[in-house]
């Protein structure tokens, strides 16, 4: 089976944990306690909407993570 990359956004929660979303398919809204664990819930989360998708004859995203790229712009609050 080909290799597929999907970007993956981790955001930290205040009480701990990250919230996890992953933009090519807006379905998927997960989480974990580390990000060892949020990204292991993402990778479930895409193999099992992947798999609805197919069933359903929907649309298969391409993968997006080998065109993303991602920096940081910090600026002065006035």
């Amino acid at each position: 089976m080909k290799a597929l990359a999907y970007t993956v956004i981790l955001e930290p929660e205040p009480e701990g944990g990250f919230r996890v979303c992953v933009p090519a398919f807006p379905e998927i809204h997960t989480q974990g306690d580390d990000v060892d664990d949020a990204l292991a819930m993402a990778r479930d989360a895409i193999e099992l909407s992947l798999a609805v998708r197919r069933a359903e004859g929907s649309e298969i995203p391409p993968p997006d993570a080998d065109n993303v790229r991602i920096e940081r712009v910090t600026i002065e609050a006035a």
